[in-house]
C-alpha cells in the first residue's frame, strides 16, 4: 500500500476492479476492518453497495462495489 491510506487503496480497488470482499481486502491489502473502511468512504460521499452472498460451502459474506 506504500504511502496510500487504506481508504485510498480500497477506493482505487473499487474503481478499477469493481468489487471486493473481506477476504480479498485482507489478502491483498491487509485491511482487517473492511466494514469500517467502507463506512469511512461512504461518509466522504462515495456510494458503495453491499451485497450479501453465500459461497459454495454455505459461508455468508458481503461483497462491496461502487453503486452505478
Amino acid at each position: 500500500m506504500a504511502n496510500k491510506s487504506q481508504n485510498e487503496t480500497l477506493l482505487g480497488h473499487l474503481q478499477n476492479v469493481g468489487s471486493i470482499s473481506f477476504l480479498e481486502a485482507w489478502d491483498l491489502y491487509r485491511v482487517r476492518s473492511l466494514p469500517r473502511r467502507i463506512a469511512d468512504l461512504r461518509d466522504k460521499g462515495w456510494e458503495i453497495r453491499s451485497e450479501r452472498r453465500t459461497d459454495h460451502l454455505g459461508q455468508r459474506y458481503v461483497r462491496y462495489s461502487m453503486a452505478v
